[in-house]
């Protein structure tokens, strides 16, 4: 090799690699959608505790990393998230409203910080949705008979000509968008996530935090473990990927507090579920009943929405995003 050819290798700058997109998808219902206030309130009695506006003036080492120097919220550019009919750069303001976040804030913040590559966090919510009979995956059969008659009786009291085939239309119908929206995203990544650049896309985990609705019902409760289960399998037989990262933050509320024994029943399955052996390595179940904050420290008192307090859920996204890297490795 000449001297000339030497000198060329050291002031011709290397090339970055195009690495491919990672693509998370998170989901669940109202919870996923998420209640976080952002504003403070100036009415608020405690100071606006529990926004998002009132955690950045009050751990700034933390969180202010959140808000530019003038005061806007921060818009990442490595980080793209698609909801519904919103997208853009990784900020506050992709909860249930624009005034509000979700767990995909602090999620994205971990999970950007810590790869190289570019990420698209695709949001699947729906709020008051069951996994018993609105996620109800595929593997999981058909409704038990009971909650079929059950549900066809409520409906024939609307329409009295209904017959079955309404129930089973129900069943399922928000696994099945769930699927429709992650399938029709990444079809079209370039009109979703402008700077695409084509070299691809991996659907690198999957994140689950739901339970509310399930929790109100013993027989759901007692049925939600194996649904869980066969949710894991559906989406990793679909998706192509059988040892998809998965990550469950489980329906804390109430925090160390809670003893009604169907949402204590619902954490449990969702642990279970995380647990077993089929998914060592590759499932992770996350405890959230530490981020429970009571009403006096919130911006509300929607206890099934975890008192609509911005901390909380920016610690559930965080402790998801922390999980998930761990299973990435």
């Amino acid at each position: 090799m000449t001297v000339l050819r030497v000198l060329l290798l050291f002031l011709i700058p290397a090339l970055p690699a195009q690495a491919k997109l990672k693509v998370f998808i998170l989901a669940g219902q109202s919870n996923m959608e998420g209640a976080g206030q952002i504003n403070i309130n100036s009415r608020a009695q405690n100071k606006g505790a529990g926004t998002l506006e009132f955690m950045v003036k009050n751990a700034p080492k933390k969180y202010g990393h959140l808000q530019t120097k003038t005061g806007d919220w921060t818009a990442r550019t490595d980080v793209f998230v698609k909801y519904g009919e919103r997208g853009g750069g990784l900020k506050p303001g992709f909860g249930a409203r624009n005034s509000a976040i979700g767990p995909e804030l602090g999620f994205g913040t971990v999970v950007g910080d810590a790869l190289k590559e570019p990420v698209l966090i695709i949001k699947t919510c729906w709020g008051g949705k069951t996994l018993m009979v609105d996620f109800r995956p595929p593997c999981a059969g058909p409704l038990p008979k009971p909650l079929a008659d059950k549900m066809l009786a409520g409906i024939q009291r609307r329409d009295p000509k209904a017959t079955m085939k309404a129930v089973e239309e129900r069943s399922g119908a928000f696994y099945r968008l769930m699927m429709s929206e992650v399938a029709n995203t990444l079809k079209n990544l370039k009109e979703v996530y402008p700077d695409y650049d084509g070299k691809g896309y991996e659907i690198a985990g999957f994140g689950w935090h739901q339970g509310w609705n399930d929790g109100l019902s013993h027989d759901m409760v007692a049925a939600y473990e194996e649904n869980l289960v066969c949710l894991i399998k559906d989406i990793r037989r679909a998706w192509k990927a059988p040892d998809l990262p998965v990550v469950i933050a489980v329906s804390g509320f109430g925090g160390r507090n809670q003893k009604i024994d169907r949402r204590l029943g619902i954490i449990a399955a969702q642990h279970g579920a995380a647990d077993r052996k089929e998914f060592k390595g590759t499932a992770a179940s996350v405890e959230t009943r530490d981020f429970f904050r009571p009403r006096e420290q919130s911006p509300g008192g929607q206890g099934y929405h975890w008192n609509n307090n911005a901390e909380t859920y920016y610690l559930i996204g965080e402790s998801m995003g922390n999980a998930m890297l761990k299973l990435l490795k």
